[in-house]
């Protein structure tokens, strides 16, 4: 059985979209397409309700873009578990309002045992400062949580 990756949203939007003109934007798409087609079939890979909403929305070639990717990626359920701990996620981490559908990746991915989080969302959940909150929320609910990293981190594997 491969390690278990969660995709959070950010990941699918640097695989698909245009190469950027910002360098740093530009290199870390290419480390996404690069850890795409050369790493992840080294992991079984999972999404939730809320990576399909993220996207599905905006620009409708884009978002057809977005989706084509994910048709066959296996979505996680949100459960009872999920919720309650997004909820604690929010307060007690804290994380700013807008960062709710962020707190629900971390807990979706979390509540189902998955190994890593894959992100570029470095503000809010790649965030070295908050890291370790998130995590020390988790485990004082009684979860291990993913291992939360970005593509490159992930390309020795």
């Amino acid at each position: 059985m491969n390690p278990s990756i969660y995709l959070e949203t950010s990941v699918i939007g640097y695989l698909t979209s245009r190469i950027s003109r910002d360098l740093v934007t530009a290199a870390n798409q290419q480390l996404t397409r690069e850890w795409w087609d050369e790493h992840r079939t080294n992991f079984d890979l999972f999404i939730s309700q809320f990576v399909l909403h993220e996207c599905g929305a905006g620009d409708s070639d884009a978002a057809r873009e977005r989706l084509e990717v994910i048709t066959e990626i296996p979505e996680l359920d949100v459960t009872d578990d999920a919720k309650a701990l997004a909820k604690k996620l929010m307060t007690d981490v804290p994380l700013p309002d807008k960062a709710e559908i962020d707190a629900l990746h971390v807990a979706v991915a979390t509540a189902h045992g998955v190994n890593y989080l894959l992100t570029w969302n470095c503000r809010h959940i790649a965030n070295a400062v908050l890291r370790r909150r998130i995590e020390a929320v988790c485990r004082d609910h009684g979860f291990e949580p993913p291992t939360i990293c970005t593509p490159q981190e992930l390309m020795e594997i």
